[in-house]
C-alpha cells in the first residue's frame, strides 16, 4: 500500500509521527508532503527531528498568506505531486488550510482521501477551521474519527457509512513523550519553578486579530495571581508588534518564551499547575496529562475535556483569574481518546479499503 500524507502545521506533525511509524512497521510505502504552511523552524523542522518523523519527500514551501491565497497556492502546487505519485490513499490531517487544499486536489484527480481526526465540530461557522473540517469530511472517502462524539457528529450529517472510530493518534504520541520526560523538568525562565506556573498559548484569529480583544487577553494573563509561561506563537508576536502591545512586562505574572518542541511542550504542561490556551490540541494534551485547562474560547471541539471541570471555557478574559484558580478536579478521568494505539487502527482501516 502506498499512502501519501499531506501536512503543514504543528498539530499535523504530531499526528503524523505515530502514523508514519505504524506504516513503516507494516512495510508500506509512505510519502510525506509538507506544504510549508508553518515554515518557522520552531513550528516545523524541530517537530520532525524530535518526533523522529522521516524528512518530507516533497516540501512545497508555500508559506503564509490570506486563507484564499494560501489554500489556492497549495491546491495548485499539489496537483502535479498527486498526479505523479497516484497513491492508494491520500491521508489528510486535522483542519488547516493544508487539509482542505490536499482534499480538493485529491478528489479532483479521483484519488481516495482519508481524513484523520474527522468529525470534530465547534459549530462556530466564524472559524476557518470549522469550514475546513466540514468540507473535508464531506469530500473524503474514509473518515477516521477519534471519539464517540465525532462519530455521532458524522452520523448526523449522513456520513456514518464512511466512518471508522480509530481513537486519537495524538494520545499515542502524548503518552510516549510523557513517559520519556516525566522525570525531567523543563528549562524555565528565571522566576518560574516546576509546579508553580501556568503554561499558556494564544494564537487563534478570534483572540489575536482584534486589537481590543488581544489587549484584554494579554492584560488578563499579565494580571493572573500565578506566574504564567507564555509560549509565544509567531502569530501572537506579530499581532502584538502590529498593535503596539507589549509582551515583555517585568514585575507582572507574564514570562514569555519561544514555542517549544513537542517533548518540551509536554514537559512544560506536565510540570505546570495548569494550562491557559485557545489551541484545540493543547486542551486535549492538558487533559491527557492530568492538568486543568482554561480555554479562551466560546466553544470546544473536544467536549470530553469539559467533563468534571478538567477544562472550562472562558469567553471573557476578565474571568480568567477565577478559572485558573479553581480547585483541581478530583474525579477520575476516563479514556475517551483511546489507549495510545490509534495509529495501528488507522493503518488497518486503510488496508481494509474504507469503512465496513
Amino acid at each position: 500500500m502506498q499512502v501519501l500524507s499531506i501536512v503543514g502545521a504543528r498539530p499535523q506533525f504530531v499526528k503524523l509521527a505515530p502514523v508514519a511509524e505504524a506504516l513503516t512497521a507494516g512495510g508500506h510505502e509512505h510519502v510525506i508532503v509538507h506544504t510549508g504552511q508553518h515554515y518557522d523552524a520552531n513550528m516545523s523542522d524541530v517537530f520532525f527531528a524530535d518526533l523522529r518523523i522521516p524528512a518530507p519527500d516533497v516540501h512545497l514551501g508555500i508559506g503564509s498568506g490570506s486563507h484564499g491565497t494560501q489554500t489556492g497556492a497549495m491546491l495548485a502546487a499539489l496537483d502535479g505531486v498527486l498526479a505523479d505519485r497516484r497513491p492508494d490513499w491520500v491521508l489528510v490531517y486535522g483542519d488547516t488550510n493544508s487539509t482542505l487544499a490536499a482534499t480538493l486536489a485529491a478528489v479532483k484527480l479521483h484519488l481516495p482521501v482519508a481524513h484523520l481526526e474527522a468529525g470534530l465540530r465547534s459549530f462556530n461557522r466564524a472559524m476557518p477551521e470549522e469550514h475546513n473540517r466540514v468540507l473535508t469530511d464531506h469530500a473524503a472517502d474514509l473518515l477516521l474519527a477519534p471519539t464517540d462524539v465525532a462519530v455521532a457528529n458524522l452520523a448526523r450529517e449522513g456520513l456514518a457509512e464512511r466512518t471508522v472510530r480509530v481513537g486519537d493518534v495524538m494520545t499515542d504520541v502524548c503518552f510516549r513523550v510523557r513517559d520519556a520526560v516525566r522525570d525531567t523538568p523543563p528549562e524555565l525562565p528565571s522566576g518560574l519553578e516546576p509546579g508553580g506556573y501556568v503554561a499558556a498559548t494564544v494564537h487563534r484569529a478570534e483572540n489575536t486579530d482584534d486589537p481590543k480583544r488581544l489587549t484584554a487577553v494579554v492584560e488578563a494573563l499579565a494580571g493572573l495571581p500565578v506566574p504564567v509561561l507564555l509560549l509565544a506563537h509567531p502569530r501572537l508576536v506579530a499581532r502584538c508588534r502590529e498593535f503596539g502591545i507589549e509582551l515583555d512586562r517585568p514585575g507582572s505574572a507574564l514570562h514569555t518564551a519561544p514555542p517549544l518542541p513537542y517533548p518540551g511542550m509536554v514537559a512544560a504542561v506536565l510540570h505546570s499547575a495548569g494550562v491557559v490556551t485557545d489551541s484545540g490540541g493543547l486542551q486535549k494534551e492538558a487533559y491527557l496529562l492530568g492538568r486543568p485547562c482554561s480555554t479562551l474560547r466560546t466553544e470546544t471541539e473536544w467536549l470530553e475535556t469539559l467533563h468534571d471541570g478538567w477544562n472550562v471555557l472562558v469567553p471573557e478574559p476578565a474571568d480568567l483569574a477565577d478559572a485558573v484558580t479553581r480547585p483541581v478536579p478530583s474525579a477520575p478521568q476516563g479514556t475517551p481518546y483511546g489507549d495510545g494505539h490509534a495509529a495501528g487502527q488507522v493503518v488497518q482501516s486503510l488496508l481494509g479499503g474504507g469503512a465496513a
